[in-house]
């Protein structure tokens, strides 16, 4: 069973879809039932609606949409998010928002042969480890939104995990936005990357539930 997790400050969850939409270069979010709409544009992403909490708009959009690919995020638990959606929807793996108020450890060094490629940019920074062929390892993002640095599109390869270099994406991120002002960090973790986040001193701050209509479902 999960730990109790305080209610969601809706400050909070704005500012990780603001974070969200600057680091994907969709349109930005505007206020929706109590939440936030993005129009994103992708094939497999039209729009999405995320929520702090659960709300009436959540159900009243899940029985009017038939069409796949629009989601619906909330900080919620899955039950409660099933609850109120038609069996066409799908509930999506777990999602954890989640905080960190202190600095990350120090990484250890990049295994021989690999080279750390930052770039901090004017409002997304990216930060690869590039492999001994050159290729992408692993790589990251962050954006600041006011204090907070919202943390996005962590990734290792499969064939180069267990190497920590993650850790290294992570810390090179956090100076970036430490840099930029940002003295908090604020992510949506995968279980997997709950637990890499959980030992670099991150702790949940509140569930974090998606649906869809996928195409099969149409």
């Amino acid at each position: 069973m999960e730990p109790s997790c305080s209610v969601p400050d809706p400050r909070m969850v704005e500012r990780w879809i603001e974070g969200w939409t600057l680091a994907r270069l969709t349109p930005p979010p505007v206020p929706y039932g109590g939440g936030w709409r993005v129009d994103v544009g992708w094939p497999t992403q039209r729009a999405r609606y995320v929520f702090p909490r659960m709300l009436p708009a959540i159900g009243d959009l899940a029985s009017t949409i038939t069409e796949p690919w629009i989601f619906l995020k909330a900080c919620v638990a899955p039950a409660a998010m099933q609850a109120v959606l038609p069996s066409r929807w799908i509930i999506q793996r777990p999602g954890f928002m989640m905080t960190c108020a202190a600095a990350m450890p120090e990484a250890r060094g990049l295994p021989a042969g690999y080279v750390l490629d930052a770039r901090p940019g004017q409002a997304v920074a990216h930060v690869r480890v590039l492999a001994p062929d050159g290729a992408t390892a692993a790589s990251g993002q962050v954006v600041r939104v006011g204090e907070h640095a919202i943390y996005n599109m962590i990734e290792t390869q499969p064939q180069h995990q267990r190497l920590g270099l993650a850790r290294t994406v992570m810390k090179q991120l956090e100076k970036i936005a430490q840099a930029q002002g940002a003295t908090r960090g604020l992510l949506v973790a995968t279980p997997e990357g709950r637990a890499l986040y959980e030992t670099l001193g991150w702790e949940l701050y509140s569930l974090y539930t998606t649906a869809v209509i996928p195409a099969a479902e149409a």
